[in-house]
């Protein structure tokens, strides 16, 4: 039997009590199963932040800069406790066989400060001025090494130092200085030090001469650096350029988006004026022209017939009308001049209607847009009129003078008290694209005084002949 069986044996018994208080107890702490997962996870990150205490290179992101001098740093200090050794390693034989425990004492001590000088240089303190201090010992430190050794690989604590300097700072100009300096020093550091060898003091030129292959190593390994770390920065900079980028096209996308968005309802609502304006025009006719041919219809049968025939084309031409809407919102339109337009607009609405229209029209070249804006208020205008003034006479005139285009037009009809107007469709729609153009719209009226409409538009530049 399993040792879950056995549990629920016992917690089923009611002869042991004890046992079902403790199975209770251990059911109580050991919780949920979404408890238990939760404590497994929390005991795993816990495992880990212990062992990454002893962890000294962890994964870096070479693409963000922080990180990656994080890790040179750790790089660089793992390298001079290695150089280091081996100073340490190549001097052991010598004092065993020669008994110079006491130069042997002394390279531990000078290694010791120069490991807590890199130390203290690379992860506590930052900037040239507060790192004066360790550079100054980091040098005494080379000098008394190669004083004391006598080592091949004191080169290599140089470049140690001088590598940290070079991914430190951000120009040029001070790393070449310091490198001029390091081999400078470095130099004299090898002439002094001859002093204290069995072989006795060097001439200048022969300390020169042991000294280049190491003053070309430090002079190559300062033009690889820099130009491996320019390269660097300068991949970061990109890639910080780029990701900017690609946030600004994001952001552009969205703005192009709600842009495309806002001119879809725009055009949605110019679609909704133009089909106000010309198919309302239009039906509003017929359905007058219908009205009076039903009052004469038995009286006087070849006029109410004529009204019906007047009907009949002006409900086609309202067809037709739809179309050149279409055909205008689409950009595709052979439209005749603005003037003709308008003279046929009102003997359109004259024709059939009893209604007298005497006009004054410029001739006038303006874009497509106004051109429809002109045609569409002249139609709402004059179906207005009819439908809610009664009007059986308009007066209309376009003119342009000043850089302004003038629309006015005028009926006999009821009018009405400004006050109480409440402006419907039509003509809340020409007030908003008068301003759209940069003009202005207005109305005049009065009780049993008719009714007055005003444009003001700016004009259109004209165009030289042949474009």
């Amino acid at each position: 039997m399993s040792e879950g069986k056995k549990r629920r044996g016992a917690a089923a018994s009611p002869e042991h009590p004890e046992t079902d208080e403790k199975i209770l107890s251990e059911a109580r702490a050991e919780g949920t199963g979404e408890e238990r997962e939760a404590r497994k996870t929390q005991k795993k990150k816990s495992v880990r932040a212990r062992f990454r205490l002893f962890r000294f290179f962890e994964k870096p992101d070479f693409r963000v800069e922080k990180e990656f001098l994080a890790f040179g740093k750790k790089l660089l200090f793992t390298l001079l406790i290695i150089a280091e050794l081996f100073v340490l390693l190549q001097m052991i034989p010598s004092a065993f066989r020669e008994g110079r425990w006491a130069a042997l004492a002394a390279t531990v001590g000078i290694e010791a400060v120069l490991t807590v000088s890199e130390a203290v240089k690379l992860f506590a303190v930052r900037g040239f001025k507060n790192k004066i201090c360790c550079y100054i010992i980091d040098f005494v430190a080379a000098f008394l090494l190669t004083a004391v050794t006598g080592s091949v690989y004191l080169c290599t604590l140089y470049l140690i130092v001088l590598t940290e300097f070079y991914i430190s700072s951000d120009k040029m100009l001070p790393s070449a200085i310091l490198c001029a300096v390091c081999m400078v020093v470095y130099v004299l550091t090898q002439g002094v030090s001859s002093w204290f060898r069995p072989t006795g003091a060097q001439s200048f030129l022969t300390v020169i001469a042991l000294s280049f292959n190491d003053l070309v190593v430090m002079l190559v390994h300062f033009l690889l650096v820099n130009f491996c770390v320019r390269f660097y920065r300068q991949y970061i900079r990109l890639t910080a350029a780029l990701k900017e980028l690609d946030e600004s096209k994001a952001e552009l996308q969205k703005a192009y988006d709600n842009l495309a968005e806002v001119t879809a309802l725009e055009e949605r609502q110019r679609i909704a004026r133009d089909i106000h304006d010309t198919a309302g025009h239009s039906i509003t006719t017929v359905i007058m022209q219908t009205e009076a041919a039903k009052l004469i219809i038995d009286t006087r049968p070849e006029e109410a017939k004529s009204k019906i025939i007047a009907a009949n084309l002006q409900a086609k031409h309202a067809l037709e009308e739809l179309r050149e809407s279409v055909h205008l919102l689409s950009g595709v339109s052979e439209k005749e001049t603005l003037k003709s337009a308008l003279e046929s607009i009102l003997n359109e609405s004259s024709d059939g209607t009893g209604i007298r229209i005497r006009s004054d029209i410029d001739d006038i070249s303006v874009s497509d847009a106004k051109y429809r804006f002109l045609c569409n208020a002249l139609k709402e205008g004059i179906s207005n009129g009819l439908r809610h003034g009664g009007a059986t006479a308009f007066w209309f005139e376009l003119k342009s003078a000043g850089g302004k285009l003038r629309f006015l037009l005028s009926d006999n009809g009821s009018g009405v008290a400004l006050d109480s107007l409440k402006e419907g469709f039509g003509l809340s729609g020409l007030s908003g694209r008068a301003e759209s153009f940069g003009g202005e719209a207005w109305f005049v009226s009065e009780p049993e005084e008719g009714f007055e409409i005003h444009l003001v538009l700016p004009a259109d530049p004209e165009r030289p002949e042949g474009m």
